[in-house]
């Protein structure tokens, strides 16, 4: 792999453990609104679409007040993840000091994705925020269109860094290296090592010392 000159970032999973809080919000706005239950399985199934998608595969009746509801709660809930992961805020530190340019592409909605990034602290490091959009995956359009505002910088010279196979397969439309990120608990290790990501850690440190070294 060549020398990296740009970095292009994931959220849920990849840099705060926001999963969790996001099927949480799902069910507490979803479940009142359909009077039954939904599995954590039903709620990942319509993942790839931003929130909105979800609300509309799972509520699509009640679409306004789902989603105006999800926020809510998404808000009032996220102490559940007060913070990134351990070693995230020294790494996005160290690539700001390199000035290196930095960005994210998420599949969360933009309000959600801004809120995180708010009570995390970190939104001053992103220099684009590329979010998903209602009608289904959107990565590789995103990420293009961050590949877009690096000037003189080649796609290999890029690298993504994300938790889902679906990542993998964005970066591979693009051709962009991909760095699998599997140190959340909700990672599938097994899933993106058979994928055959460029890399893959385990953990924040050992990714950032890797990435010192390519800087």
């Amino acid at each position: 792999m060549k020398n990296i000159k740009a970095v292009i970032f994931d959220l849920d999973g990849t840099l705060a453990n926001t999963l969790p809080l996001c099927i949480s919000a799902f069910r507490k706005s979803i479940e009142p609104l359909i009077s039954r239950e939904v599995s954590d399985e039903e709620i990942i199934a319509t993942f790839g679409p931003s929130e909105e998608g979800t609300i509309m595969a799972l509520a699509p009746n009640d679409y306004d007040k789902g989603v105006a509801d999800y926020l809510s709660h998404y808000e009032t809930l996220h102490e559940m993840c007060p913070a990134p992961f351990g070693g995230v805020i020294e790494l996005l530190e160290l690539l700001k000091n390199k000035g290196i340019p930095t960005a994210m592409v998420t599949g969360k909605g933009r309000n959600s994705a801004v809120m995180s990034l708010e009570r995390f602290g970190i939104s001053k490091y992103f220099e684009v925020l590329e979010t998903g959009i209602p009608e289904g995956p959107s990565k590789p359009k995103g990420i293009q269109a961050v590949l877009n505002t690096f000037t003189g910088v080649a796609n290999e010279e890029v690298i993504y860094v994300g938790d889902a196979p679906s990542d993998i397969t964005a970066c591979r439309q693009v051709g962009v290296p991909i760095i699998a990120a599997a140190w959340a608990e909700t990672a599938e290790p097994e899933k993106l090592i058979a994928m055959h990501p460029d890399e893959l850690f385990y953990d924040v440190p050992s990714f950032a010392k890797w990435l010192e070294a390519k800087i």
